[in-house]
């Protein structure tokens, strides 16, 4: 089945270069991805998978492409939104092309065998489409899944922070600063009030975690006293139960009495949604390892705590077996770069897809070779 992949992924490589080239070259950010949703359907509808929409009340450029009839159910996830302004600098078109590549190499050798499922995820940048396809049981059924992310290295391992982003809006009463009758309440003073606690507060969270922020609002002019002030809080944790169950109601409360004593009202809304931390399964981190040993693909090894990110890949992973790997597609780059950008609308980013591919598809051949599902 593996000398099949490797020649089926060889001999569709106008397509995956295409979808590569393509989405590259017509960078969409997260929920505007018409075009590339388009063009991954008439791929996938080309080599015979029956394309349809996905969740389309939440995300209308979600789709579920499925071809085979074994009972093993396999998945592969492919992002294809961009950054705004840098285009593809996380290089979602490289993880498109290799996980529809990867679909269609599978099923080549295995569709009487397997079921195959691909999902087109948008926005995995911003609203992130896998976190409520996963509240929406999508991903349950599977068997396993994969995908592979564009690196500056190639590696298996590691994890993502769990993160669940919140903003803060104090609000007060506007007034003249030099108004002797009429007082206002400083909006700006409960913030800045809540930001210093919040930095003292950081430093008592024992488990490995992150607290980024930022101030968006805080008055117009200087001699109006400030009736709004509103602060954006990345909020991470290794572990989704440590951040939903310790950092955040401590965090929440503290907001709320600090509020309560400059006399100002709240509000708290998470402006993007809980993506949780990534569980790689272990097997196919092997399985893995063993197969890019068999491509001749060179590969770090990742400790289990290690993460650099965040990902609603995570969200997956607590719903099935999910194996993340990266896949090296250039020296020296950083994701989030114009150098990425270009590193994925390369040359060698493109061969590394077809690795990308066949690894991916390979992975899948083992997980259905297990004894659990050979029986």
């Amino acid at each position: 089945m593996k000398d099949i992949i490797q020649h089926k992924v060889e001999k569709i490589q106008p397509v995956i270069y295409g979808i590569a080239e393509y989405l590259h070259s017509h960078p969409e950010v997260g929920t505007e991805e018409r075009m590339a949703a388009d063009y991954l359907r008439h791929v996938l509808t080309t080599a015979g998978f029956s394309v349809t929409p996905l969740v389309p009340e939440k995300f209308p450029t979600a789709f579920h492409a499925v071809i085979g009839n074994g009972l093993f159910q396999m998945g592969f996830l492919a992002e294809y939104d961009a950054l705004p302004e840098m285009g593809h600098a996380c290089g979602h078109n490289l993880i498109a092309a290799m996980s529809v590549g990867a679909a269609i190499a599978f099923a080549a050798a295995a569709e009487e065998n397997a079921t195959i499922h691909v999902y087109g995820c948008p926005a995995e940048e911003t609203a992130g489409s896998k976190v409520y396809m996963s509240e929406q049981h999508v991903f349950d059924m599977l068997d396993a899944a994969v995908i592979i992310h564009p690196s500056s290295e190639t590696a298996i391992g590691g994890t993502s922070y769990a993160t669940h982003p919140l903003q803060f809006t104090f609000t007060g009463k506007s007034a003249h600063v030099a108004d002797p009758d009429y007082h206002g309440i400083n909006a700006l003073d409960a913030l800045v009030d809540f930001y210093s606690r919040l930095k003292k507060l950081d430093t008592t969270f024992t488990e490995p975690h992150i607290i980024g922020a930022i101030i968006t609002e805080g008055g117009l002019v200087p001699n109006i006293i400030p009736h709004r002030g509103v602060l954006k809080a990345t909020i991470r944790a290794l572990k989704t139960e440590y951040l939903e169950h310790t950092m955040l109601p401590q965090i929440r409360e503290l907001a709320k009495q600090t509020a309560e004593e400059h006399g100002t009202a709240l509000e708290m809304v998470h402006y993007e949604p809980l993506c949780k931390d990534m569980i790689n399964d272990p097997r196919m981190d092997v399985y893995f390892a063993e197969n890019f040993n068999l491509l001749h693909e060179k590969f770090a090894v990742k400790d289990d705590t290690y993460a650099s990110g965040s990902t609603d890949v995570g969200n997956v992973s607590y719903d099935t077996r999910v194996c993340q790997p990266e896949i090296e597609i250039g020296e020296d780059i950083a994701a989030h770069t114009l150098g990425f950008a270009s590193a994925a609308g390369s040359v060698y980013g493109k061969m590394q897809a077809l690795t990308g591919a066949k690894a991916m598809a390979m992975v899948a051949v083992d997980v259905l070779f297990e004894p659990e599902f050979q029986q």
